[in-house]
């Protein structure tokens, strides 16, 4: 067989799976690194701080950057309004980590980077896609993966320069069984597909955004995604407010990662699951580093409920006969 010069594009050939056409991606000037821990390992290792301060409510996702790089860790405490604790200090040479949490902390950022220099904080708008990067702050971390179907991806913009490493991902395809099954079978079928697919990321040395995630993720309706997200999470807010423990203000919100719905009603994630409305539960990693009181709150009885662009009117309504009626 003969081979082929790989230094120029292919005609011909059998298909490959039909996406639309590339679109603008959101964030130009972005770094496209293969998760958000692996740009938040590549940001440390550029800017060398002395400790780096995290809250104690956060996944252990972002603590082993931090470990790679040899940076002391030192925890904080947010309050409910999920705002970091007044007693916080931090010293010159320290970073501070904020993490946008659900989507619905904008306005908590504005008064975050009044309280402390921005050029020391560090925010992780993981759960927050839509919401534009504070180019003031030391840098703005995404994780595509939260909000689309992509296999991998994350991205840093920074006011310190990073390097983009030289080895890009390759292991994009072995992360993509579970995102084909749920095109063509249950979500129940392919989520252990999804946890091997999660487990596939947890090294943060970083590499590059695969080419397989940049092509699917250039293929996104990003103006569709953002509408249908902000329309979902308002008429979710309009019905549930009442019943729901956690304040919520909307007045900043461009289109937020779910609905977080605190309730006392410990039964209400069971008749959520038994309708096959799917509901994660964010942070047990945290459960260890809080209160009893505080871990029952925010961890076990706080439910984030899909709002996401693959939904409407119709799923919200569904889904909010669930919890107010029980017989639903």
């Amino acid at each position: 067989m003969t081979l082929s010069d790989d230094s120029v594009a292919p005609i011909g050939g059998y298909f490959e799976l039909e996406l639309p056409s590339m679109r603008q991606l959101p964030y130009p000037g972005s770094a496209k690194f293969q998760s958000a821990r692996a740009a938040f390992l590549a940001l440390l290792r550029a800017g060398k701080p002395k400790r780096v301060w995290l809250p104690r409510y956060i996944c252990n996702a972002m603590l082993a950057p931090l470990e790679e790089a040899g940076i002391e860790c030192v925890w904080y405490d947010v309050n409910e309004q999920l705002e970091v604790d007044s007693a916080t200090r931090i010293d010159i040479d320290d970073w501070l980590l904020y993490v946008n949490y659900f989507g619905i902390c904008n306005k908590k950022v504005e008064k975050l980077l009044e309280r402390y220099s921005p050029k020391q904080v560090v925010l992780d708008f993981s759960q927050s896609f839509f919401s534009s990067p504070v180019n003031k702050a030391l840098a703005t971390i995404y994780s595509p993966r939260k909000f689309f179907g992509v296999p991998d991806g994350g991205l840093l913009i920074s006011q310190i320069p990073v390097s983009l490493p030289e080895m890009q991902d390759t292991g994009s395809l072995g992360r993509m069984s579970h995102l084909m099954r749920r095109l063509g079978d249950s979500p129940e079928a392919g989520y252990p597909e999804y946890k091997r697919a999660e487990e596939g990321l947890a090294a943060c040395e970083p590499k590059r955004m695969s080419k397989l995630s940049e092509r699917v993720f250039s293929s996104i309706d990003f103006d569709n995604a953002r509408k249908r997200r902000r329309e979902n999470f308002l008429f979710l807010h309009e019905e549930l407010c009442a019943e729901n423990q956690l304040a919520i203000d909307v007045s900043s919100i461009t289109a937020p990662l779910c609905y977080p719905f605190r309730t006392c009603d410990k039964d209400l994630r069971h008749r959520l699951i038994k309708k096959r409305v799917f509901v994660a539960t964010y942070w047990t990693d945290a459960v260890s580093r809080v209160s009893d009181e505080w871990a029952d709150k925010m961890v076990r009885n706080l439910l984030p409920l899909p709002i996401d662009q693959r939904y409407g009117r119709k799923e919200m309504e569904r889904l909010v006969s669930v919890i107010l009626h029980q017989n639903a």
